[in-house]
């Protein structure tokens, strides 16, 4: 691993702590090594398989800041008792999501010396100033809050509210919901999702694309007014045969890139080789770190620069170590992405764009002051 004082800043703009720590009683000011010790032969590895974060494995990868992610998911797609974060209508959806981001601000109250709410530009400055003065000291990772799956949302009436809260980016599908096709749920934006996206955009909101069906996410390209991304999704045309309508075609990530969005890929097998399987664990070699690599390469390719390339890891998001690359251990290994992109072409500027760079200009750019 390089020294602290030359990695490049990193930024992941996908992570479920939350639901992690709701589901599974996860503490992630530990380091990975020591969850895994604590959880090994448990229902949480049996289920989510071993983590690969916690705050000390932030700190060690220069992770200077994550999205962390208010998630619930539908009552048919509940997996077992295990899976607390479900709702049967959009009352229970709020409660769900709202006690997540009370969730976010405990932590950050009684833990300030490993995590602080970043709401505004002037958090972010802070926080990047103490980034780069302590050095390979002790530092806190900054959360950035993302709401996947906008069914949270009862009312466009809400928004102050959740944007009062700390809210900054709404992801409005993960399943199909009331305001767009998602994964699994092929379909349009409907009208209450095109009034969810003109209040969103009187607010400052995020828009994130991931998990929206295409057709939803082309149209919301078209009406909305603010700043879009796709937090976490990969290139279809790297995927041949992918079964689902989870990823988008170079034609999407284009109309992503024209308006001046980011695209974080994902560095999960299942989204690297279709027809991977986590019950084919032990094939985990089959798909090097250097597939995910070329996923960042391919939306650089498209753009014809490095500055609409990201990474949103996904990590701890129903999968593990067991499914990812085998030079991944923890979050702090991405920093091995480094010289895979060199070895591509990449200078040293365009590495700190596709890394955390371009993360960071969205932020500056889009977080009220």
């Amino acid at each position: 691993m390089r020294s602290l004082l030359i990695m490049p800043l990193l930024i992941d703009a996908h992570c479920d702590l939350a639901w992690n720590i709701h589901c599974f009683g996860r503490d992630y000011t530990l380091a990975a090594a020591e969850t895994r010790s604590r959880e090994k032969g448990g229902h949480a590895v049996e289920v989510n398989e071993d983590t690969l974060i916690g705050w000390p494995d932030y700190l060690r990868g220069q992770v200077a800041i994550i999205f962390a992610t208010l998630f619930a998911a539908p009552s048919r797609s509940k997996e077992g008792n295990w899976d607390k974060l479900c709702y049967g209508n959009s009352d229970e959806a709020h409660a769900l999501y709202r006690r997540q981001l009370d969730t976010y601000h405990e932590l950050t109250d009684s833990r300030p010396d490993c995590f602080r709410l970043i709401q505004n530009r002037r958090d972010l400055a802070e926080h990047m100033a103490e980034w780069a003065d302590r050095g390979g000291e002790s530092r806190p990772l900054g959360l950035v809050v993302l709401m996947e799956g906008a069914e949270g949302v009862r009312s466009i009436d809400e928004l102050g509210e959740w944007h009062g809260l700390g809210l900054r980016l709404i992801g409005p599908a993960w399943a199909g919901t009331r305001y767009a096709g998602g994964t699994k749920d092929p379909g349009p934006l409907t009208e209450e999702g095109r009034r969810l996206l003109k209040a969103m955009s009187e607010f400052g909101f995020v828009l994130d694309l991931s998990h929206m069906d295409e057709r939803a996410a082309l149209e919301a390209l078209e009406l909305y007014q603010g700043p879009v991304v796709a937090t976490h999704v990969n290139c279809l045309s790297l995927l041949p045969g992918f079964p689902t309508n989870r990823h988008y075609s170079d034609h999407a990530l284009r109309k992503i890139i024209e308006r001046g969005g980011i695209i974080g890929n994902v560095p999960v097998n299942t989204f690297l080789k279709s027809g991977w399987s986590r019950k084919q664990g032990s094939r985990r070699e089959e798909v090097p770190l250097d597939v995910f690599a070329a996923h960042l390469d391919h939306v650089c390719q498209l753009a014809g620069d490095s500055l609409h390339s990201g990474i949103g890891t996904d990590f701890d998001g129903g999968f593990g170590l067991q499914s990812v690359p085998p030079e991944i251990d923890t979050v702090a290994d991405l920093q091995k992405l480094v010289p895979l992109l060199e070895k591509r072409g990449y200078a040293p500027a365009d590495t700190e764009n596709i890394l955390g760079l371009n993360w960071l200009r969205l932020l500056q750019e889009s977080l009220p002051g």
